[in-house]
């Protein structure tokens, strides 16, 4: 939901200054584990539905999309006129930042206050304004979630959109020398009243939140306890950014108190004091943020360490296996890398058949932020190099999915195939590459692919 809040608060914006109209799609998600949406008129009022809303979906023919490039007025007028758009789609979250010349855009604070919320939410809304804080208060937001918890741990990229929980009795440490009590807004309890008996942070229930058994309406009552805070210290939560926007308070990431190196020696330090207070996801992550945080000043020897903690505490995490073997073969101790390949693969491989196998999902991800494991290919390229079958395997599925090289590909899968020419895994392997297509390919890719299949190879 604070995903579609910035984006529509950049759009009104931004069509507000321009004087251009301004439209939203909204539609209800219900089938998530970590997220929910509810329907638009939960959230929003009838006058602002009946004025802006376009539907659950909106058909984007005939629209362009503002992407992160600079634009103005004149170019956007002179697109329009060029091109016949109907209108541009406004999805990106830092839009703003690329509108360049005048006039000068509506503040997006004033945006948000003129959205027309529901009766609900603006009761939810006041009663965080009605609520009495006891001094200087700083706002700690603790996203977890899928981040922490779900599938996007194994996405080292999503990292930096959460403050460790072990990280928090430092920041409320140093929140308190300079004067401000902090305020814990998350979504694990457990780990909340933990943090609390531990620092004396407020947690939002303390002022209220759990009157609320709407989880809707009690996001929006956190919201604005945390708007009404001197600061918001977040990672790069959407939702902190709402609430940021909301009150017009700075957002800051907690490593403007103390650098990231010192902020992992400090999660290092808890965890090896208080490991067996958190969750044991709670504490991967951790050590999944400090290592993140050294992983281009420590030695591979020290990185292993840290990564085999976190993968003690989330052994179906495979980002730790592949990093580990990663930091083996950057010591060029190939063997044991490669025995920490095989021993993961074979197992994934027994239990199911099916490519790719998953550590190879992980291996080969790519997010907007570009390929996951990016620094690593070289790593894994070099111990195919020396010889060894599963890191070629590895590194065939690289050159693949990631770079779509499939003579390469299946060069490298023969070198598995060559030291073990019975092995199953690397025949299924060799038997998966094959040109890539999307549904936006063209009709050649997708040529290609019909002839690969009849055994024609071009």
């Amino acid at each position: 939901m604070g995903g579609r809040l910035l984006a529509m608060v950049n759009a009104k914006a931004l069509a507000d200054t321009l004087g251009y109209r301004f439209g939203f799609a909204w539609k209800p998600i219900h089938d998530d584990k970590f997220h929910s949406v509810e329907k638009v008129d939960k959230i929003f009022s009838a006058d602002f539905i009946e004025k802006h809303w376009l539907g659950e979906t909106v058909e984007s023919l005939g629209f362009d999309v503002l992407g992160e490039v600079a634009f103005s007025r004149a170019s956007l007028d002179a697109a329009a006129a060029r091109r016949r758009f109907r209108g541009w789609i406004c999805n990106e979250f830092e839009i703003l930042d690329h509108f360049h010349g005048g006039p000068q855009l509506v503040q997006r604070s004033e945006t948000l206050r003129g959205f027309g919320f529901s009766k609900t939410v603006n009761q939810a809304l006041d009663a965080a304004d009605r609520c009495l804080f006891p001094g200087p208060i700083a706002a700690l937001h603790l996203r977890s979630g899928d981040i922490v918890r779900g599938k996007y741990r194994f996405m080292l990229h999503f990292s930096d959109k959460v403050v460790a929980s072990t990280l928090v009795k430092a920041v409320a440490s140093e929140l308190s020398s300079k004067g401000l009590t902090t305020l814990l807004i998350g979504q694990d309890r457990e780990t909340l009243e933990y943090l609390r008996s531990e620092t004396g942070a407020l947690l939002g229930d303390d002022l209220g939140s759990a009157e609320f058994a709407d989880e809707t309406l009690k996001a929006f009552f956190e919201m604005r306890l945390m708007a009404r805070c001197q600061k918001i210290y977040a990672g790069g939560s959407v939702y902190a950014s709402v609430a940021s926007t909301m009150g017009d308070v700075g957002l800051v990431h907690p490593k403007t108190l103390f650098d990231g190196s010192r902020a992992a020696e400090m999660i290092l330090a808890e965890l090896s004091r208080h490991q067996g207070d958190y969750h044991p996801l709670e504490a991967a992550f951790g050590y999944q943020t400090a290592f993140l945080d050294l992983e281009d000043q420590i030695n591979p020897a020290r990185a292993r360490d840290i990564l085999e903690k976190a993968h003690a505490l989330d052994p179906h995490n495979d980002v730790y296996p592949l990093k580990i073997a990663a930091a083996f073969f950057r010591e060029r101790d190939y063997r044991s890398g490669e025995a920490v390949l095989k021993a993961l693969m074979t197992r994934q491989f027994e239990a199911s058949p099916a490519m790719p196998l998953r550590a190879i999902g992980v291996l080969v991800c790519r997010t907007w932020r570009g390929d996951v494991m990016s620094k690593d290919f070289e790593s894994f390229f070099a111990a195919a190099a020396e010889g060894h079958p599963y890191a070629a395997a590895c590194s065939a599925h690289i050159l693949h999915a990631t770079f779509g090289k499939v003579k390469p590909a299946l060069r490298m899968i023969a070198k598995s195939l060559e030291a073990e020419p019975a092995n199953a895994l690397f025949k299924r392997i060799k038997r998966h590459i094959r040109p890539l297509t999307t549904p936006q390919s063209g009709p050649l890719a997708k040529a290609r692919l019909r002839l690969w299949k009849a055994g024609i190879r071009i």
